[in-house]
């Protein structure tokens, strides 16, 4: 019984020694409220409200300009779109964003490479059916040529 026990305890040992939190990549930057902001985390995300606004507004300059070519856009629903398609879809008006309001957002610099994290409320219609959608996101952005663009987009909806 003696060995029985000492061997579960090791085994509980070894399984929360597994679970010990493991440092953040020394190449990833993050903010938060406790660091200060780098530049290249603050363009990224004046870029993402920049999109925000752009697709309430019909920007199609703007929208060409921080969507890349190579876009994946994961909606909510499930559907994904090309950056034409998702472009097009704004243009015609199949969708209109009403608003997008902004509660949470975090963004990580790897490099050329950015992550944002972020939670929002998106309010729009798409096919003739309104949309009122409490989203967990994420958004990556490549820096090219000096310019922040979205290569992708994944969302959720939360429970209201």
């Amino acid at each position: 019984m003696k060995y029985i026990l000492s061997f579960c305890l090791a085994v509980c040992f070894h399984c929360l020694w597994a679970q010990a939190p493991v440092a953040p990549s020394a190449a990833a930057t993050t903010s938060t409220t406790t660091k200060a902001v780098s530049a290249d985390e603050k363009a990224v995300i004046d870029t993402e409200k920049k999109r925000f606004t752009a697709q309430i507004d019909k920007d199609m300059t703007v929208l060409d300009r921080v969507l890349a070519n190579d876009l994946v856009y994961n909606h909510s629903s499930g559907a994904s779109d090309t950056k034409a398609s998702f472009v097009e879809s704004i243009r015609s008006g199949k969708t209109v964003y009403r608003a997008i309001d902004i509660e949470e957002q975090n963004a990580r610099i790897y490099g050329n490479t950015a992550v944002i994290n972020g939670v929002c409320l998106l309010k729009a219609t798409s096919n003739g059916n309104e949309i009122n959608n409490h989203l967990r996101y994420l958004s990556v952005y490549v820096k090219k040529g000096g310019q922040w663009q979205m290569v992708a987009w994944q969302s959720l909806r939360l429970a209201n």
